[in-house]
């Protein structure tokens, strides 16, 4: 399934600055997750001491530009946001903020789309990519943020390839927020990099604890999950089941998984359907094995039973006037 946790709402005036960033956009194994840093526009400048790549917002912006290198350490004070097991929200504050009378005004939700959802979503039709998926979760967390009475001035998303179709697109959705869409926005804007923090954590925690659904499934070794990582490839080769092929934790639309099943699994042979058009512009509807297919069976009749499909004359269906 896929969750989306929140932080407690933060008590500290606004108004808002917030991050985007997300994390398993390449694995193989495991969720995708968004996350998310909000935190007032006032309190972004002492993200610096968090340890978070990029400096801080360009309106609140201390000291020169930050490395191109982001640092992704983990402030030590710091939970992750709750356990990805349970859909409940949190209540933890997440690795930006602790407990207690000082807590710092900066909260972390994220939105965990599960693996079967990016693959059911990629081999639909019509298919959804990751991109449009990215947007729809960044928008998703947006409006959670707004709806729980959050007042945002300025978001920093960090996006792949050409930016200015998405930045129009967040922009004409919420005309009163300033947006910055780039790319590698984590190492530019401290607030990217706390998202990016959040969501790299929360990842590592699914992963960490994840419950199979299926009981023979093997938990996969520690490994980045990346399709080129050797004890990704392994896990993979033998974890095959020739019926069924993986769990629910494999991403089913990659090519990796593709050419394993297609080389380990069982081979399924599908039916086809033809469409043969007849003198009279009516498609007789064939499958491969010449056997007509469940389509024809709402076709019109002809003659007397003209408008009436086979269904409504084998169960003897009529139409009534009234009731």
């Amino acid at each position: 399934m896929s969750y989306t946790h929140h932080s407690r709402l933060p008590t500290a005036p606004g108004p808002y600055v917030l991050g985007v960033d997300e994390a398993g956009r390449g694995p193989v194994l495991g969720p995708l997750v968004y996350g998310v840093a909000y935190c007032p526009v006032a309190y972004a400048p002492q993200l610096d001491r968090l340890g978070f790549a990029g400096p801080s917002p360009s309106r609140c912006r201390a000291g020169p530009d930050a490395p191109q290198t982001p640092r992704l350490s983990r402030p030590t004070p710091a939970p992750a946001s709750s356990p990805p097991s349970t859909p409940t929200p949190s209540t933890s504050a997440g690795p930006c903020a602790s407990s207690g009378a000082h807590s710092p005004p900066c909260r972390v939700p994220a939105h965990r789309p599960s693996p079967h959802a990016i693959s059911s979503a990629m081999l639909g039709r019509p298919p959804t990519n990751l991109n449009v998926q990215s947007q729809d979760a960044t928008v998703r967390l947006i409006r959670d943020i707004l709806d729980r009475g959050i007042h945002l001035a300025e978001v920093y998303v960090d996006a792949l390839g050409t930016t200015t179709t998405y930045h129009a697109y967040l922009s004409a959705l919420f005309p009163a927020i300033d947006f910055t869409v780039t790319s590698k926005a984590d190492s530019k804007f401290k607030i990217v990099g706390a998202a990016s923090v959040a969501a790299k954590v929360t990842r590592d925690s699914c992963l960490e604890n994840w419950v199979f659904e299926e009981p023979l499934a093997a938990a996969p070794p520690a490994c980045s999950g990346y399709p080129s990582d050797p004890k990704t490839q392994a896990w993979l080769k033998h974890s095959i089941e020739p019926t069924f092929g993986y769990p629910k934790l494999v991403r089913f639309s990659w090519t990796t998984v593709k050419l394993l099943l297609d080389k380990n699994a069982h081979p399924v042979k599908w039916s086809v359907s033809t469409h043969t058009p007849t003198p009279c512009l009516i498609s007789i509807h064939r499958t491969d094995e010449g056997q007509a297919s469940l389509i024809s069976a709402f076709e019109s009749g002809k003659g007397p039973e003209k408008d009436r499909c086979a269904v409504t004359k084998n169960l003897n269906l009529i139409s009534v006037p009234s009731l």
